[in-house]
């Protein structure tokens, strides 16, 4: 049996680091936000005979005054134009200067997003991110209440709190950096993939710590209960990583074959979903172990 949470002091250290580095990208560059988040243009042009190529694009609508313009190739010869101007005369205009380099050029798409649906869009995120956390911790505290010694019901839902924002803040910090250097977006797909690694991270959680309660239900008094959760630890650990697995290789078959869309979306499930396996194991029933400690030392 391994000695995991005799190891926990050097998973602090690791996950501190992230987190402490997060914040410093964050702080320093932020997030490059999409149209989402925005507001602009979102137009997607397909030329059926001939290849569109995006320097061409970038350089076109320079000349039109666009220099913000972020341009994706799709599938199907297509691609998306993305800039932050909504304007209808600004927009024919960028139809009528491509239509002269590529008369054949087809519009199928045009979406338009004003600053006031893009901050009421920021706002929507935040109390959807915060009201799930909130809900995860009064959830794992009741359902854990059964199990209030040696530690409180309500720590186990503050474990899993604290290694779920363990997970977001890395996944969202990594994020800064991909759009500081290599202009990755985020939008409203990207809050999306942030409850989904909540969902994830906590179930992988919650299954560490059913079978603590399981081990604390059937155990003797005499029992320790840094034993206890370690023995727990290494008969889920192997479950835990194995299904953590099979959900990240299928994401990188679809990350690697799927569309230029998505793309971003699959990337943050990644992201989160190996640092959610990393936390539940390493991270969330070590943080039991030292309160239980403490609350028995004062």
């Amino acid at each position: 049996m391994y000695d995991i949470l005799g190891k926990r002091k050097y998973f602090y250290v690791f996950s501190g680091i992230l987190m402490i580095l997060s914040i410093i990208t964050l702080s320093t560059w932020g997030l490059k936000y999409g149209l989402d988040f925005t507001g602009g243009t979102l137009m997607e042009i397909r030329n059926p005979k001939s290849e569109i190529r995006n320097n061409e694009i970038k350089s076109l609508l320079k000349e039109v005054g666009i220099e913000d313009a972020v341009v994706t190739p799709t599938q199907n010869n297509s691609i998306l134009i993305r800039y932050g101007n909504s304007d209808d005369e600004k927009n024919k205009a960028v139809l009528t200067k491509l239509r002269e380099k590529y008369p054949e050029i087809q519009n199928t798409r045009l979406d338009y997003i004003g600053p006031s649906i893009s901050s009421e869009l920021k706002k929507k995120a935040v109390w959807a991110l915060a009201i799930a956390v909130v809900g995860i911790a009064l959830y794992i505290a009741y359902a854990f209440r059964q199990v209030s010694r040696p530690v409180a019901s309500w720590k186990y839902g503050a474990g899993a709190v604290i290694a779920l924002v363990h997970d977001v803040l890395i996944t969202v910090g990594i994020f800064s950096v991909l759009g500081h250097f290599l202009n990755i977006e985020v939008d409203t797909t990207f809050i999306a993939a942030l409850l989904t690694i909540l969902g994830f991270s906590v179930h992988d959680t919650i299954v560490v710590y059913d079978r603590t309660r399981e081990n604390l239900m059937r155990g003797s008094s005499g029992d320790e209960f840094d034993g206890t959760v370690n023995r727990s630890l290494n008969e889920t650990m192997a479950r835990s990583i194995n299904t953590s697995l099979t959900v990240i290789i299928t994401l990188l078959a679809i990350f690697i074959f799927g569309g230029e869309t998505i793309k971003n979306f699959i990337l943050a499930l990644l992201i989160g979903i190996t640092f959610g396996t990393y936390s539940s194991i390493f991270v969330a029933s070590a943080l039991m172990v030292d309160w239980w400690k403490y609350s028995r030392e004062f």
